[in-house]
This record gives structure tokens, C-alpha cells and sequence, in this order.
């Protein structure tokens, strides 16, 4: 008796700018993958997004969050456009989803490429994974504003960082560590930032003791900030709270040669929940429209899903041919340097994955 393919149900959201025009390139790759591998991927199509709530003012439905609860995993564009406040947008589809969904490791990897050698001079082989804590600590949604309008007007935002928020995403760092090189590096800012980040670091010598087999030590943000330019590729993993990871990952994507190419994955390490994967880049409405965006952070982030999904070989298959394209030297887009358009990047990954045996 024959058993059926694998399936998974997959509610795509290409959101806005450039978000609608790398979201297919994905796609595309997708199905080219899944069919070499003999899985099915099923789409749901949502157009949640900016120009949503500019016609209905709502970025998602009301059960937007009921309708992709049972889903295996969300693939994201781009979040944000001119004329709609950035908490806006964020807060009307992005955040809820990573919090209601319980995705509290942001995973940001990078990497420079084959044939991507990126802007610094003495680099190095860069390859590090920041695990950034993703649903409280400084991004929190109490505070508020005080005498609007007034002379004396003023705005509290309160930071979170509770035990089980922490301990959760310390211990996934050391964990990642322990299948990598083996060292964790913790962002903090506890000469300056009194009570939570001492919190954080006595939390992290806690669970530390735990992994014997992990070196680690803690730095300062602001001098992590410049050893990350300076000696990118002496960092394994990097654990960080909400506001240092999302700031340090967008600073190592540039190290890795450009935000274009990197890659997210919201994960709910439970999978109760749907994780979802979105390319860093943003919506960038400067070249929204004009077919040059850089597809490869949809691709990778593409990848990173198969990987989540239990697909491994069908997520080699992206990445190899990824680097295939760009370690060929003729393709690039205007970010890397390149006159590509999204369609020739694109087409080059299809070629390659197409020429290469299938992974295994």
C-alpha cells in the first residue's frame, strides 16, 4: 500500500513593498523543492497587510490569529509603509502573531556567502547565530503618555523580563550552542541598566552551569556592538533581550554583506503553535516596485522553514543553490553590488537547485 506525501499547510503573507515581490521567488522554490523531495506544500494566501488597513483600518481580520492558528507555519514578506505609523503596522499584525503564538526565539543566522565576501576588509569566516528573546523585555505594551499636547507631556515604556522568559530563551541559546562551536556570548547593559539586565545576567551564570560543555562569557552591548565589525567571526551565538538582538542581528546581516540576504525565524520551539519565517529586509518602499529587491532573505528564510518543518535535504537544496548563485559571480542585485532584477537572482537559485543532485 502506498502511503501519501507529507503535507503541510502554509498561510503565506507577502504583507507590503518588496514583501510582494519576494514572497513568489519563495514560492516558487518551494514547490521546486517539495516536488524533488516528494512532500506537498498547500498555501493559503492572506492579504493582511498596509494597504489593508488603509481600506479597512485593520491590518488583519478579528479572527485573523484564529484562522492560522492550526497551520504547520507562516512565510511573511514585509510589514510597514508611508502613511501608516510603524506601531501600527507592527502591532497590528507582526507582534500579535509572534506573541500569540508563543515564538519566543527570534533566530537570526548569519553567514557571508560563497562568493559574497562582504564590506569589511579582514571579516573572516563569519558564521553566527543571534538568538534574540521575542515576546517581552524591552518591547513590552505597558507604559503610556501622560499630558499630550502639554509642556510637561511625558511617555512611560515599561520593560518585562520575567524568570521563565529569560530561563526559556537562555537555556535554547546554550542548547544551539552545543550542536555548533560551542561558545555563547550574552548582550548586556548592566553597568547602565540597573535592575533588568543584572536580572538577565544572573539568570544566564545560572543556566550557564548547566551546559558544562559551553564556554560563554557576557559583553556589554555597546562594546559587543564593535567587536561584532571588528572580529565578526569570533562569535558562535549571541543570546540577546528583545531590543539588543533586533539590533545586533540587522548589525551582523550589514557584516555579512548586506540586510537583503538575511534571514528570521519566529519559532514556538513547542510547536503548539505556527513558527514563522520572514526575511529581515523590510518592505524598503524606496525600490518597492521596480523588480531589483534582493530575493535571497525570503529564499534563506524559505529554508529555514523546510528545516523546521522536517525537511532537511529539501532545505540543502535551497541553500546550496543559493551559494551556488552567488559563488557563480555573474548575479547580482543592486545591494550586492549587481544590476540583477529579482526575476534574474531568482531564476539563477532555480538552475542551480534544478543542476544539482537532490540533497539528502
Amino acid at each position: 500500500m502506498t502511503s501519501s506525501p507529507p503535507e503541510f499547510r502554509i498561510a503565506v503573507i507577502p504583507g507590503d513593498g518588496i514583501g510582494t515581490e519576494v514572497i513568489p521567488p519563495a514560492l516558487q522554490t518551494l514547490d521546486l523543492v517539495a516536488a524533488r523531495h516528494g512532500f506537498v506544500l498547500r498555501y493559503d494566501h492572506l492579504d493582511w497587510s498596509c494597504t489593508r488597513y488603509l481600506v479597512t483600518g485593520a491590518m488583519m481580520p478579528d479572527d485573523g490569529l484564529d484562522r492560522i492558528a492550526g497551520h504547520d507555519a507562516v512565510l511573511l514578506g514585509a510589514v510597514g509603509w508611508p502613511g501608516v505609523p510603524d506601531h501600527v503596522s507592527l502591532w497590528g499584525l507582526l507582534i500579535p502573531i509572534r506573541r500569540r503564538f508563543r515564538q519566543y526565539v527570534n533566530l537570526r543566522p548569519i553567514r557571508v556567502l560563497p562568493g559574497l565576501p562582504g564590506p569589511l576588509r579582514d571579516a573572516g569566516a563569519v558564521d553566527l547565530v543571534v538568538v534574540r528573546e521575542n515576546v517581552e523585555g524591552e518591547y513590552s505594551e505597558i507604559g503610556g503618555r501622560l499630558n499630550r499636547g502639554l509642556p510637561d507631556e511625558m511617555a512611560v515604556q515599561e520593560s518585562v523580563f520575567t524568570r521563565p522568559g529569560v530561563t526559556r530563551i537562555v537555556d535554547h541559546a546554550f542548547e544551539l550552542a552545543a550542536t555548533r562551536r560551542g561558545d555563547v556570548t550574552s548582550a548586556t547593559k548592566s553597568n547602565g541598566i540597573v535592575h533588568t539586565m543584572p536580572f538577565w545576567d544572573e539568570i544566564v551564570r545560572e543556566r550557564a552551569a548547566r551546559y558544562p560543555g559551553v564556554t560563554w562569557r557576557q559583553e556589554h552591548i555597546d562594546a559587543l556592538a564593535a567587536k561584532l565589525v571588528l572580529r565578526p567571526s569570533a562569535y558562535d551565538v549571541i543570546v540577546a533581550s528583545n531590543l539588543f538582538g533586533d539590533i545586533l542581528s540587522d548589525l551582523a546581516a550589514a557584516v555579512a554583506g548586506s540586510i537583503g540576504i538575511a534571514p528570521a525565524g519566529n519559532i514556538d520551539p513547542s510547536r503548539q503553535f505556527p513558527s514563522m519565517f520572514e526575511p529581515v529586509h523590510g518592505s524598503a518602499p524606496d525600490i518597492a516596485g521596480q523588480g531589483i529587491a534582493n530575493p535571497v532573505g525570503a529564499l534563506w528564510s524559505a529554508s529555514m522553514m523546510l528545516d523546521h518543518l522536517g525537511q532537511p535535504g529539501a532545505a540543502r537544496d535551497v541553500m546550496a543553490g543559493i551559494e551556488t548563485a552567488l559563488a557563480d559571480g555573474g548575479v547580482r542585485t543592486p545591494d550586492l553590488g549587481g544590476t540583477a532584477t529579482t526575476r534574474e537572482m531568482t531564476d539563477a537559485v532555480l538552475a542551480a537547485i534544478t543542476a544539482a543532485p537532490t540533497g539528502a
